[in-house]
């Protein structure tokens, strides 16, 4: 039996086998968003992968915050080299969407 629920690659972390990110999974938990609204989000996860990758949040916290700062700190780099106000807008209005929780 594996239960390995987080792979790292491509210099970020995944839910295993999944094109999801570890990410968008923390960032639901964080909102305070329950596993089973969490699954309503990504339908292709299982409640177990759900489980799993908050285990493996919670275990590497530290880790993944840290990686999640600098995320945050890479994209704030990246929009600020843009010129073109209406990318800048629409760039805004995702990760809104994204940080907004989902009923």
């Amino acid at each position: 039996m594996n239960n390995s629920y987080v792979e790292k690659r491509d210099e970020g972390f995944w839910i295993a086998g999944k094109r999801i990110s570890l990410d968008s999974i923390v960032y639901a938990f964080r909102r305070g968003q329950s596993p089973e609204s969490i699954r309503r989000s990504f339908p292709l996860l299982t409640l177990e992968e759900i489980y799993g990758a908050i285990a493996f949040y919670l275990a590497h916290q530290a880790e993944i915050d840290s990686y999640l700062i600098q995320e945050e700190k890479e994209f704030e780099s990246m929009r600020g080299q843009s010129n073109d106000a209406d990318w800048q807008a629409k760039m805004n209005k995702a990760r809104q969407d994204l940080l907004t929780p989902q009923v």
